[in-house]
């Protein structure tokens, strides 16, 4: 089959051995992928990881449990142990054994097929294109903020990042009913938030107000200290941002002004799919482009250009 491989210096299109089933796992056969700013990281170095790329998908399951034959399925990306006291305390997105699909030990989506365990999927709605269930890993994500953070009615938020998951995020914490500011560089990705009645604002016009909580997802290693700046005393920081690079960081004012921390990565599947089901997120307008798997390189390329959101990958 064909995979979009990286070897630590560059990235190729390979031909290799199908994958098959074993150890309560399937084989879904991939029909869209999506690119992220963590897969551009990675083939700049971030998790030094080497194999098939790609951790957002949805596809049919083609090998595996009857049960589960010709399902259309997204799944989650963390392929947890089940037996050490971190798993049985179910918390396997952070299992110390554990390998991440396309980042950490474990190959990824961009291929024909993909190996994932029986227990990571999720059916996806009927209702739910495949477009928008590529979305599905990244939205949950931003509900996992959600599962960290009180967000009361009318909270007042500053999310700074107009990537595709600053987007996700204001989206989310918007219908929840927190009062959001997404801050971003660009007018025609803030638009899109515009659009459904949350407030935006370029950076270069924003006045620094400080607020209760702000979500840093800038992809950025320089978003943490504007981030900090933004913040109340006592507030919150929620981070978002993984980047390849090492940045030297003051941590004096989170001291100062006794700011919780609180790292944010996966998040639950259910909501982001019921999300995606009744329309309380908009993800269509975040396409920039549909490319072929053979394509790969080039739509890596695409999906690292200026003003792309998502750049999808299709394999028939």
């Amino acid at each position: 089959m064909r995979a979009l491989r990286f070897d630590g210096s560059g990235v190729q299109i390979e031909d290799v051995a199908e994958p098959r089933p074993c150890d309560e796992t399937v084989i879904v056969r991939v029909r869209l992928a999506g690119i992220c700013n963590t897969d551009l990281e990675i083939v700049r170095g971030y998790m030094g990881f080497h194999g098939t790329l790609g951790h957002e998908f949805v596809g049919v399951v083609e090998d595996g449990p009857e049960e589960l034959l010709d399902q259309r399925v997204v799944g989650e990306i963390n392929f947890a142990c089940q037996s050490c006291p971190i798993c049985a305390q179910g918390l396997q997105r952070h299992c110390q054994r554990r390998r991440v699909m396309g980042i950490l030990g474990a190959d990824g989506a961009f291929a024909d097929l993909v190996r994932i365990p029986a227990a990571n999927l999720h059916p996806v709605p009927d209702g739910v294109t495949d477009e928008q269930a590529v979305f599905t890993e990244p939205l949950a994500a931003a509900f996992e903020i959600l599962e960290q953070v009180h967000i009361e009615p009318g909270r007042d938020c500053v999310v700074l990042g107009d990537g595709k998951l600053g987007l996700l995020i204001a989206q989310v914490l918007h219908h929840a009913g927190a009062r959001v500011v997404c801050v971003g560089r660009h007018p025609e990705k803030l638009a899109l938030l515009a659009k459904r009645d949350i407030d935006t604002v370029l950076l270069d016009d924003w006045r620094g107000d400080r607020v209760s909580l702000v979500v840093e997802a800038t992809g950025s290693a320089e978003g943490f200290d504007r981030a900090v700046a933004a913040l109340r005393p006592r507030g919150t920081l929620v981070l978002k941002t993984t980047v390849s690079e090492r940045p030297r960081l003051d941590l004096s004012p989170l001291v100062i002004d006794e700011i919780q921390v609180v790292g944010s990565r996966c998040g639950p599947f259910p909501p982001a799919l019921r999300a995606l089901e009744t329309g309380a997120v908009d993800v269509d307008s975040m396409i920039t482009e549909r490319m072929h798997l053979s394509e790969g390189i080039d739509a890596l390329r695409r999906a690292d250009s200026k003003g792309a959101l998502k750049v999808l990958l299709e394999t028939s």
